[in-house]
């Protein structure tokens, strides 16, 4: 974890906004020894070994989630918030749990909606099809979960369109499975998107946490923006060019 670079958006005595590189799990999964981002943050602030509440898995494995709030899946990249202390974690917990933090999302995704801007509302459960999978549509197990998310299209491409992403709820995967249910998947997204579905120069999901808004345990809302990564910005220039 010493090679790996982490740029830090902000840092005080209670939190840090990091900007989470792609392919970098935040937490493990119990499924073996790859590097993790909290591997990263105890390397650095052993301190916050303990902030924070343990996760249960799928095979009853609890693991640590140091400073942990909220995540990113492994290919998503962009602002994610860390808790320093357990005070921070509380107060940063809250927010996420009431919807007053404040997230936004840019996604290069398959073709383009009807609407320039709309919301998607869509109840998300456990797909009955794969375990590996959430889905808003068709059968599905388990509680299903109201889940809404709000988008606007920001620039439209030869068979893509980047979109401006505010998720109003905080599902697994929401983004990704909203988006492929109305049938404009996350390009490149190799879960819950189409076969061919991914431009040239794409390596990974095309989502990126561009933004995130809270308040602070000091006082005060911030907003913190993550600037996007350099695969992002060669697919946007390619696709640009083909325009």
């Amino acid at each position: 974890m010493k090679k790996t670079k982490i740029h830090i958006i902000y840092e005080d005595k209670d939190i840090m906004v990091l900007n989470k590189p792609a392919g970098l799990m935040v937490h493990p999964d119990g499924k073996g020894s790859v590097p993790s981002l909290t591997d990263w943050i105890l390397e650095r602030y052993p301190e916050i070994l303990g902030v924070g509440e343990k996760m249960r898995l799928l095979d009853g494995t609890e693991i640590d989630r140091p400073g942990i709030v909220h995540r990113l899946d492994k290919d998503t990249s962009g602002a994610l918030v860390v808790a320093k202390t357990q005070e921070a974690y509380a107060f940063l917990k809250r927010q996420f749990e009431t919807r007053t933090a404040q997230k936004s999302y840019l996604a290069i995704v398959l073709g383009t909606p009807k609407d320039k801007t709309g919301m998607i509302s869509m109840p998300i459960g456990r797909s009955s099809a794969d375990f590996r999978r959430w889905s808003a549509k068709g059968k599905r197990t388990g509680e299903l979960r109201e889940a809404m998310t709000a988008y606007k299209v920001m620039e439209v491409f030869k068979g893509y369109s980047l979109l401006d992403i505010h998720p109003k709820t905080g599902r697994t995967h929401q983004i990704r499975v909203h988006l492929s249910a109305i049938g404009h998947p996350v390009a490149c997204d190799t879960l819950y998107g189409k076969k061919g579905g991914c431009p040239n120069g794409g390596t990974r999901q095309l989502l990126h946490a561009s933004s995130l808004a809270i308040a602070l345990p000091m006082g005060g809302i911030e907003k913190f923006e993550a600037p996007l990564p350099e695969d992002f910005e060669s697919v946007l220039a390619e696709l640009r060019q083909m325009c």
